[in-house]
């Protein structure tokens, strides 16, 4: 600092302020010490009130605390703060061995300059989003790894795993409750694979009644049975011949189906009903449930040697009551999605929402967060929701409860979709245990969480 002379406060305070780049600056445990003026005006909060906040707090989609953690430097990383694609790098600082803090600097120049930027990224991201889109509609696969929104220790390990077996044609079995996302991470394994270019055929084996799961899986021939299509019809495995299988809900399987699946997959054929020739595929089977199948087992409801077949890597996903910290960010990226669909503008939660967020159980999960913030977007009548825009199972006991206004037939289903909500509520996201608590038949139960987008 001597080299600078007696105004070296000064000197640098011009730089930090002055420069093309905003800076902020956090101590090794993520937390801001140093914002600058331009940067805080750009957020839009007080810097003196930033200073001593988690980092992740107070700028949308940084990686500065994980600089801290990993320390491993960051350079020209896209950061997209505020609705504009920003320049972003990230240095750790180091001393006595150790990282004790990370430096953060964000490109900007002028607000010309960043709008003209700002639209050529986006010109350029929107060209991808047409051709990721273009190959999406030949192989079925909607999300990538990208999708997931969080920076959390729980979902970085899954993240990381998933980047690890995603390449190989091992079979991959996703554990989690109802809600936590793992058809969204089994379209991101697709789309890792060698086979991302080939078919992704998804099977809901809970979502099929018992009597045609079997020819949904493997086809029939013309005639096999009262009511055949002409010409028979390839079933889901034949669909998926050189790409990814995804049966989701597995342990809802039937056992005899679980026969013949456990056959397909050692020997690598299907023989459709009424046909006596096998017919070879070529398939990666990812499986998904929110059921302990090692208890289906014991109970001789789930097979053994399946569950071993399917058992190959196991990735647990989070729910997401351990991983507060993702709430607000994964909040507000579904808040951008949803608004940018629905063309209403709601611009951020208010400090009471997102507390809120943080402290509530979410036996839903991520589904649950979503739909209530697309109820929220819908019932607000501000850009900022507000805890009294929330759905009515959220807000506090009112009494007497207000006469509900309408159609019968809306007055019904609003009863009815909040009947199914309070189900799976109380059975921490279990359709089949819902389904059983409110007395009706499991197709029928998924049909109507598939109608109110539960």
């Amino acid at each position: 600092m001597e080299y600078f002379g007696k105004y070296s406060k000064q000197i640098i305070e011009t730089i930090l302020e002055k420069s093309d780049y905003w800076f902020v600056v956090v101590d090794e445990n993520g937390l801001i010490t140093y914002l600058g003026e331009n940067y805080s005006e750009f957020l839009g909060i007080d810097r003196a009130k930033a200073i001593g906040k988690p980092v992740q707090d107070i700028i949308e989609n940084t990686r500065m605390h994980i600089v801290v953690q990993t320390g491993k430097e960051e350079t020209a990383d896209l950061q997209y703060i505020r609705g504009n694609h920003m320049i972003a790098s990230r240095t750790p600082v180091w001393a006595d061995g150790k990282v004790v803090g990370a430096v953060g600097t964000v490109l900007y120049r002028d607000p010309q300059e960043l709008m003209n930027m700002n639209s050529q990224v986006k010109d350029f991201l929107l060209q991808m989003d047409y051709y990721r889109k273009q190959l999406e509609s030949q192989n079925g696969a909607t999300y990538s790894l990208h999708d997931v929104v969080g920076s959390s220790a729980a979902l970085n390990q899954v993240k990381e795993k998933i980047k690890k077996v995603a390449s190989g044609d091992v079979s991959v079995l996703l554990r989690g409750e109802s809600g936590t996302g793992k058809e969204l991470f089994a379209h991101s394994i697709h789309q890792l694979s060698e086979r991302h270019t080939k078919p992704f055929v998804k099977v809901n084996c809970a979502a099929i009644p018992d009597h045609l799961l079997e020819s949904e899986l493997f086809g029939y021939e013309e005639g096999a049975f009262t009511g055949a299509q002409k010409g028979g019809k390839p079933g889901k495995f034949q669909l998926a011949h050189g790409g990814t299988l995804f049966l989701d809900e597995i342990g809802d399987m039937p056992k005899d189906a679980q026969v013949k699946i456990l056959r397909s997959l050692q020997e690598g054929e299907v023989e459709r009903i009424g046909s006596v020739t096998p017919e070879k595929v070529d398939v990666r089977i990812i499986t998904a449930t929110n059921q302990p199948l090692e208890k289906l087992i014991e109970e001789n409801r789930f097979r053994e040697d399946l569950f071993y077949r399917i058992n190959v890597i196991q990735i647990e996903i989070p729910p997401l009551r351990t991983r507060p910290e993702d709430i607000r960010i994964t909040a507000k990226y579904m808040l951008h999605h949803i608004t940018n669909r629905t063309g209403k503008r709601v611009v951020d939660f208010n400090s009471e929402v997102i507390d809120f967020f943080t402290a509530y159980s979410w036996p839903g999960n991520v589904r649950e967060l979503e739909n209530v913030i697309e109820s929220a977007v819908h019932l607000t009548n501000t850009e900022i929701i507000t805890k009294e825009d929330l759905p009515e199972h959220l807000q506090p006991t009112a009494s007497p409860a207000p006469v509900q206004r309408g159609s019968l037939k809306e007055i019904l289903e609003r009863t009815e979709r909040q009947a199914i909500l309070q189900a799976l509520q109380e059975t921490n996201g279990n359709k089949l245990e819902a389904a059983a608590k409110l007395n009706i038949g499991k197709s029928s139960f998924y049909d109507k969480v598939k109608k109110y987008r539960l």
